[in-house]
């Protein structure tokens, strides 16, 4: 049977790091190369095969909305705006709403590049029985972003920022599965990654993806620099 693939995308976020470069739209628009940022990883996320897309946004609500519309290539839009900060958990909560299968759902930040398969991500987790997989980013210096700890497949802990050397980030790409998603019933705001990420991890639930490459953070000034380069 066809998996329906559905993929949440956090764009609600106030952008106040990039803010020095880009202040008339919110993140996700921010041009890249010619290119709102956020039209390029749609465009990558119907390659993936995503079926059906909620974009989970706040700040600037409206620009999204008009940007995007209620479809991208062929694909259904749905919007969930939410009118108060939800904290990451919140919003994820109150995208899940606008679901339209219960098979689980993929999870990218709107401001987040990272190149991976999400169809074998979700195989990954069926697979090993977890609630949900994590695609880590390997980066040549974790201080930046706190690393993540692995024991054989699983995500077993995190680091605080701070720590130094390469190793294996969190890059805010999940599948979650409807099992997890029905469990966050947690009144917002929240942080997902505090309150449901961090308590699965440490039960053994988190399955880690390393499969991955291509990782680009354009929230802060200089990566968005460097994405311009990048996607020229």
């Amino acid at each position: 049977m066809k998996i329906f693939e559905e993929a949440i995308v956090l764009v609600g976020g106030q952008g106040t790091r990039l803010r020095s470069v880009v202040s008339d739209v919110p993140k996700p628009l921010a041009q890249v190369a010619g290119k709102p940022f956020l039209c390029r990883l749609l465009d990558r996320l119907v390659a993936d095969g995503m079926q059906h897309i909620v974009l989970a946004s706040g700040y600037m609500a409206e620009k999204i909305q008009a940007a995007i519309g209620n479809e991208w290539c062929g694909i259904k839009i749905s919007h969930i705006i939410e009118d108060r900060p939800l904290g990451t958990g919140g919003a994820l909560k109150n995208a899940a709403s606008a679901l339209q299968s219960d098979t689980g759902v993929h999870v990218f930040n709107g401001d987040t590049w990272l190149e991976y398969s999400p169809a074998v991500l979700r195989e990954r987790v069926i697979a090993n029985g977890a609630a949900i997989g994590m695609a880590l980013a390997q980066v040549d210096d974790v201080g930046r972003y706190g690393a993540v700890r692995l024991q054989d497949e699983k995500v077993i802990g995190f680091e605080e920022k701070g720590g130094q050397g390469a190793g294996y980030i969190n890059a805010g790409c999940y599948f979650i599965t409807v099992e997890a998603l029905v469990t966050m019933q947690i009144e917002s705001p929240f942080s997902f990654e505090q309150e449901i990420l961090r308590p699965r991890c440490f039960a053994g639930e988190v399955v880690a993806f390393t499969q991955t490459r291509g990782f680009i953070d354009i929230g802060v000034p200089e990566d968005y620099h460097r994405a311009q380069e990048l996607f020229a």
